[in-house]
């Protein structure tokens, strides 16, 4: 995080912390905007060539989905020649909320044909990012040009209302498509990823060898290879468990057409997200403040006493819970958000004892909490490569996308999780210049029952 000041209302100077995600706004006026935005129809890199509809299939009804979020992920410094878009679906039935795979997410690609380095690397071959691992590689300042400049077209040090600095009063769209593709620039030390997990090295010879070697000797049967060859498939599916689907196993499924629209569910009043900064926050968060004893409710009725000291505060703390406590006080300070973006950065998870906040909250107490939530995304199932962080939806969101609905019985997640591949890997078969779309992992944390809104 990089500390700048700014002026107050008042004229005196307060002191904000920036960190590296930027923060995303809906508006109904698009600015310019033409990709990134809340609700809508999805727009595809070429209209004549969708992705199969099975990919936006509710996996519980096997109803078509509607679009949550469509957003411009270009990174080209990091992905040079890649047109990256993301999108996150919704099933619309109630019976289906808070079941697997009522909402999903897709990556889509399109590598043009011209740009050197643009050919995807073979599933097998170690990343950038493995090569640096155990690097230690800090987080790059702010100030450095990389994510927000990259991405967006946004400046670290804007700040939402501060005049000259804010980069939108110059009509620079931070969503859009500006970004030259082609111009290669080095990447910022925050562009390495220090998460990625070393992927081990024909695991299927190496054992195999070790199980064959002392046959193969006393018998004179033939080389190791030829007695791998022998062994039941099913023991040799096993020892690819940390590279998946890195050969292909037959042809893809044909795609699956797309119904009329008429035929598809009524989407989401479209909301633009055509406004953007660097998160800041205030470094000495206002304190919190105790429920009363009425809120608290402590039950006196049985003989246990009125309760009061060393009771009412140990009621009070198992009464909290500070991993949402810690969402609510960082988006209280930038309660408009809408998404969260971080390129291999680090969830604002809304709990640690769901499923989701399981897998990304680690249990290592040495292991630096970024690590821990990389080790909990599963890995790409296209390529085998380890997934990242992307962005994530936050509750704003949901009054975005609901504004039209009638009554309040709505969405009722706290945050949807992306994480992608951090090679940006393309389809199996997909030519330069063809657009490619490839299921990524959704991680979905839902309201806590008793916090109903």
């Amino acid at each position: 995080m990089a500390p700048y000041d700014s002026d107050s209302s008042d004229g005196e100077e307060e002191e904000f912390t920036e960190t590296d995600v930027l923060l995303g706004f809906a508006s109904k006026d698009a600015k310019g905007e033409t990709i990134s935005r809340l609700g809508g129809r999805p727009d595809w890199f070429d209209a004549s060539k969708p992705p199969s509809a099975a990919l936006a299939r509710c996996k519980v009804c096997k109803d078509l989905m509607v679009l949550l979020l469509q957003l411009n992920g270009e990174l080209p410094d990091r992905f040079p020649g890649h047109e990256r878009r993301l999108y996150v679906f919704s099933c619309r039935k109630k019976t289906c909320r808070r079941k697997e795979g009522s909402i999903r997410a897709l990556r889509g690609v399109r590598v043009t044909g011209d740009v050197a380095g643009s050919k995807p690397e073979p599933a097998d071959a170690p990343s950038k990012v493995e090569k640096l691992k155990g690097q230690g590689l800090p987080r790059a300042p702010a100030p450095t040009p990389g994510l927000g400049e990259a991405l967006f077209g946004v400046t670290p040090t804007a700040t939402r209302g501060s005049g000259p600095a804010n980069p939108f009063s110059t009509g620079a769209n931070p969503f859009s498509t500006g970004a030259n593709p082609f111009q290669k620039s080095t990447p910022s030390p925050a562009a390495a990823n220090p998460f990625a997990k070393t992927q081990s090295t024909s695991p299927e010879v190496t054992v195999a060898q070790q199980r064959v070697a002392p046959t193969s000797a006393s018998t004179n049967a033939g080389s190791p290879h030829d007695a791998a060859a022998t062994l039941p498939k099913t023991f040799a599916e096993t020892l690819s468990l940390d590279n998946l689907q890195t050969k292909p196993y037959g042809p893809p499924p044909p795609p699956e057409p797309w119904p009329q629209e008429s035929d598809q569910p009524a989407p989401y009043p479209v909301s633009w997200l055509s406004d953007a900064e660097y998160e800041t926050l205030d470094p000495t968060p206002p304190p919190r403040v105790p429920p009363s004893a009425a809120a608290m409710d402590i039950d006196s009725s049985e003989g246990t006493g009125s309760g009061g000291g060393k009771e009412d505060k140990e009621v009070f703390e198992s009464s909290m819970d500070a991993t949402f406590q810690r969402f609510a006080d960082r988006i209280g300070q930038n309660p408009e958000q809408c998404i969260r973006y971080e390129f291999c950065g680090q969830p604002l998870l809304y709990s640690k004892t769901d499923a989701v906040g399981k897998r990304l909250a680690g249990s290592g107490a040495g292991e630096k909490v970024a690590d821990q939530a990389r080790i909990g995304i599963p890995r790409c199932q296209n390529c085998g490569a380890g997934r990242v962080f992307e962005v994530q939806l936050m509750p704003k969101a949901i009054e975005e996308l609901e504004t039209e609905e009638d009554g309040l019985d709505g969405m009722d997640w706290g945050t949807i999780i992306v994480g992608v591949c951090e090679k940006d890997c393309l389809e199996r078969g997909q030519r330069p210049g063809e657009g490619g779309y490839l299921e990524e992992w959704a991680g979905v944390q839902w309201e806590e029952l008793t916090v109903k809104r």
